[in-house]
């Protein structure tokens, strides 16, 4: 795997992990008891915590790269033929 490779296959990886990571711990404000203002959905979430689950997603995309990195570059499974 060259580095424009490994770049983008980390860059679709992370965004992978960060959209399945978005609605974990998620309240809207309905349910927190939180009036959410003229003009706002009541759905709309109260803490979304964007930035935690950003440094989440990078962490574990890091390792899940690292995985994928092993398996194209060790011989464990082979995507050419011969």
């Amino acid at each position: 795997m060259n580095w424009f490779s490994g770049i983008v296959v980390y860059i679709i990886v992370w965004w992978l992990v960060f959209f399945m990571m978005l609605p974990l711990g998620v309240r809207s404000a309905r349910e927190s008891g939180v009036d959410p203002g003229d003009g706002n959905d009541p759905g709309a979430p109260a803490r979304p915590r964007i930035g935690l689950k950003a440094l989440a997603a990078t962490g574990i995309a890091a390792l899940l790269w690292a995985g994928i990195y092993w398996i194209i570059v060790s011989d464990f499974i082979t995507f050419r033929g011969g």
